[in-house]
């Protein structure tokens, strides 16, 4: 099963991340790609740079950022994983290496499946 896991900052440092942190962070990414777990996983600019495009009413209209949530997402990783639980797993040792290297960091991860095509297959 395929899991998109999307992390939001809620609070953080006025300091930049430290280099032990992102040291730890590559380390984990290392892990899980040698597993074959992490199939892909990069940053997100900020939702400044970003457009929100809604339907609503029949209207499709696009709005640019900044949005008015205090929560930024910040980065993303896609997961291929046997299991929920695994997929769990993995984000939550994610969440505690920000936890144990960036003291006053918090944060939060959605966790999503992404599903296929035999996930929209009618029954025989």
């Amino acid at each position: 099963m395929r899991y998109m896991i999307i992390l939001r900052v809620t609070d953080r440092p006025d300091t930049p991340p430290p280099a032990d942190l992102m040291e730890a962070i590559a380390k984990l990414g290392e892990e899980a790609t040698r597993s074959g777990a992490l199939l892909d996983t990069a940053g997100l600019a900020p939702s400044s740079e970003g457009t929100r495009i809604t339907l609503t009413g029949g209207a499709i209209s696009a709005m640019d950022g900044p949005f008015t949530e205090a929560k930024e997402l910040i980065s993303y990783a896609l997961f291929e994983v046997r299991s929920k639980e695994e997929a769990v797993e993995w984000t939550s040792r994610f969440l505690k290496v920000h936890r144990d290297h960036w003291k006053g960091w918090e944060g939060e991860a959605d966790m999503l499946r992404v599903m296929g095509p035999e996930d929209f297959t009618a029954p025989a």
